[in-house]
């Protein structure tokens, strides 16, 4: 199985093309006015053209957001997959999916082992999930908060649950995390940024270079 990685919060054709020259699957654009990675609909619009021509899958990324705004998002960027990072509930996933007719990726906020079963209730409506950190106390972000939780952790999960892995993951402990966890899909934002927002060129390459090289380690071993 191939594995799948997002580059997520992407602002500039730069790192569009960055993604795409390291072999970045998917690329996410957020709409979220808190985020440093925020980005308005038109110009999200744009960047989604020059990433499907590469061909990465587009995801957008939304935070509670109401129906005119999911709408006004699928109508001008097209995303190829919706990504709620908030307190969705599973009723409104099932009602944005079947609305929009587009695959949902539900994210989950993860510090326990007790978390993951917050899942359970989305099993059937979500059609992959996004293991994230639980924010630190007092971050208005939900994610992107460059920490990460216990891979450990992920070890009692059913085999048949997809997700990507994210929080916290950089080019210095991607392969930690693959080989721990055997995640079929990561996701990175912070850990590859200059600064909160600006997505480094280099430290994107080498993020998907050395996910690149564990995976195919990995691989050599099963």
């Amino acid at each position: 199985m191939t594995l799948d990685i997002k580059i997520c919060g992407l602002k500039t054709p730069e790192a569009i093309d960055a993604a795409l020259d390291g072999g970045a699957t998917h690329v996410g654009f957020i709409f979220f006015l808190k985020s440093p990675r925020n980005v308005d609909v038109e110009t999200a619009a744009a960047l989604a053209r020059r990433a499907r021509a590469g061909g990465a899958k587009t995801v957008a990324v939304t935070v509670d957001a109401d129906d005119a705004f999911i709408e006004s998002i699928v109508t001008l960027a097209k995303p190829d997959m919706l990504q709620l990072h908030g307190g969705e509930s599973r009723d409104r996933v099932r009602e944005i999916r079947e609305r929009h007719g587009l695959p949902v990726m539900k994210a989950l906020a993860i510090r326990e082992a007790a978390d993951l079963a917050k899942c359970v209730p989305y099993l059937g409506v979500a059609d992959r999930f996004l293991f994230d950190a639980r924010p630190p106390d007092g971050s208005d972000l939900p994610g992107g908060n460059g920490v990460s939780f216990d891979w450990q952790l992920l070890a009692t999960l059913d085999d048949g649950i997809d997700y990507m892995l994210s929080g916290g993951l950089d080019p210095e402990n991607v392969a930690e995390a693959l080989a721990v966890t055997g995640a079929r899909g990561l996701d990175v934002s912070s850990g590859v940024e200059s600064a909160p927002g600006v997505k480094d060129i280099n430290r994107i390459a080498a993020f998907l270079k050395a996910a690149r090289a564990a995976d195919a380690r990995n691989g050599s071993r099963t």
